[in-house]
Formats: C-alpha cells, structure tokens, sequence
C-alpha cells in the first residue's frame, strides 16, 4: 500500500464518521439549537468545555461561534475547579465534549455547574454515559472506528465532534439571521475583513481611470482611450451616462479575428449589451461571486438607474488584498 493509500483510507474512514454523525442527529440536536437560542436571546454566552482533544476542538468551536454571531467562550475544567468558574452567567449554556463521556476532569467540574443553576449540554459518543445521564441534552456523536490503526488515538472522534460543532454553529448562525455585514464587523482585519467591510465605491475606478465612450464611437477610438486610462475595459454610454454597454479587449480579439474593418466599426457593433452590473453600495464580497461565476475579468458599477459610477477591474483587486 502506498503512501497516498494509506493517506486516502484515512479520510475515507474520517468521511465516514461524519456521515454516520449526520445520521444519527435526532430531536437531541433540536434541543441543543433551542436551548443555544434561548442562551443567545437573554444576553448569555454558550461556554464549551473539555480536556486534551476534545478541550483543543472545544476552543475551536468557541472561536467559530464567536466569530459568527454566537457569544461563546471556552472554559478548562480543571482551572474551572480553581476559580475560573466565575466566568458562567445566570442565563449561560454549559456544553461538556467527550467521546467517551467518563473523562473525569470534566466530571468533576459538572457538579459545580448546576449548583449555579447553568444548564448544562454535552456532545458525547456514549448514550450511556456518565457525562450523558448528567446532561439536560447529550447529543450523540458516535462513530465506528477511528482511523488510527490501533483504534486508539483520537481521529476520526474528534473530526466528527469538530463536524457536529460547526453544524450547530452555522445553524444558529442561520437562525439569527446573521449577515455579511455583521460578519464583516467581527472580523475588521485580513482578507476575510476586507471583502466585508469594504464596498464596491472603494474598489471602483472613477475619473481619469474609468473610460466611457459613446456609442458612434469607433473600435480604434476606443481602444485608444482605453490606453489612455492603463486598462482593458471601455463602458459605453451617451451623454445621460445611461449603461449601453461594455467593450474589452476580449472583445476587441473577437471582432478583428472576425473581420479586418472591425477597428472602423462603432463600439456599438462590437460591445458586449446588458453586461452584468453591481451597484457602488455593494459589498466588496459580492464582486468576488460575479467574477467567479462569469469568468471575467471587470464589472460595471451603476446606480439605480444604470448611470455609470465606474467600473471593478480584476486587475486592482490584489492591492486592495481581497483575493
């Protein structure tokens, strides 16, 4: 067996896991969203907790649902024990993660949990567990085997646990109608931060950058123009700066390959009409989506009324870091 073989039966038994956790989701899980809800809708935070993998998956989970509209935090069940419990609120959810549901770190600190009053949540793959009977909602997270060859170290439990965690936190996401913008809020810096929090006015090319040419306009005139403005799209429009069309050198490539006297046609023979459009308002996001679909290479920017505001080209994309 060769090494991409063995990587490959790997992920399959992983991919496995997943499916049977996805399986096994019951009214359990509706609980766990509920009670998630009801935490979020009284100002409360959902507190997740665990030790060794499932405390390193518990992080994660918190950082996800934080990052996504979901107030959350992670707590370690043993410094919990030495004080740190006072990070729980009256109308906080407690969810406990282990596979195995014995872990008795994690056990210890359950106890301590309810005589505060904290409901309390656990991700478990033993229904019959200690951890499970001391739940208000134990939701399963079973598997088969892990992909360790002995069935021993934590693999193909912990991907299926991270898996569960990610759908609870893109259901509640869903739920509470989190949008782009609020996302965008949370996440200020990097790539992710730039494509929603800046919008198309930003990116846009305007003045002595954007080239507008009406529509008697000829190829070769246009193209000139385009020169002039160091790009490769021209928007044509009349003087009400209404939207005709748009021309490139892509389309420039067509049209000479279909005949020699194209450079003396009007831009209007040879633009691309009712090109797709975004309006200045839009987040920065949403011109990523067009230019993926559409396979090309610069949008139109125009108002309500399709007055040209500028125009989105590929090539400025990079400096602004959004791709």
């Amino acid at each position: 067996m060769t090494y991409i073989d063995k990587a490959r039966q790997v992920l399959e038994i992983e991919r496995d896991g997943i499916r049977r956790i996805s399986e096994q989701l019951d009214g359990r899980f509706d609980q766990l969203v509920e009670a998630c809800l009801d935490t979020l809708a009284k100002r409360g935070k959902i507190v997740l907790s665990g030790v060794g993998k499932s405390g390193q998956i518990s992080q994660k989970l918190a950082s996800t649902l934080s990052s996504t509209g979901s107030r959350a935090c992670f707590l370690h069940p043993v410094e919990a024990m030495h004080g740190d419990l006072g990070v729980l609120g009256d109308e906080d959810l407690f969810i406990a993660l282990s596979y195995s549901g014995e872990t008795e770190e994690l056990l210890q600190v359950i106890p301590a949990v309810r005589r505060l009053g904290i409901r309390i949540a656990a991700l478990t793959g033993n229904d019959d567990s200690s951890l499970a009977s001391l739940a208000d909602v134990a939701v399963s997270c079973r598997i088969e085997q892990e992909a360790c060859p002995f069935n021993l170290a934590p693999t193909t439990t912990t991907t299926a646990m991270l898996a569960l965690g990610d759908a609870l936190a893109m259901v509640l996401m869903q739920e509470r109608n989190f949008q782009i913008e609020n996302y965008g809020m949370l996440h200020p810096s990097g790539a992710i931060g730039r494509s929603v929090t800046l919008k198309i006015k930003d990116l846009m090319r305007t003045g002595e950058r954007l080239c507008v040419v009406s529509p008697e306009t000829t190829v070769l005139a246009a193209v000139l123009a385009m020169c002039s403005t160091k790009g490769g799209t021209a928007l044509v429009a009349c003087d009400d700066r209404i939207l005709r069309g748009i021309f490139t050198t892509g389309d420039l490539k067509r049209v000479v390959a279909r005949s020699p006297d194209a450079l003396h046609w009007p831009v209007s023979d040879a633009m691309v009409k009712d090109p797709v459009t975004i309006h200045p308002e839009a987040m920065a996001v949403e011109i990523m989506k067009i230019l993926r679909v559409k396979a090309i290479n610069s949008v139109p920017v125009v108002d309500g009324d399709r007055r040209v505001c500028g125009v989105v080209d590929i090539q400025d994309l990079p400096k602004f870091k959004i791709m």
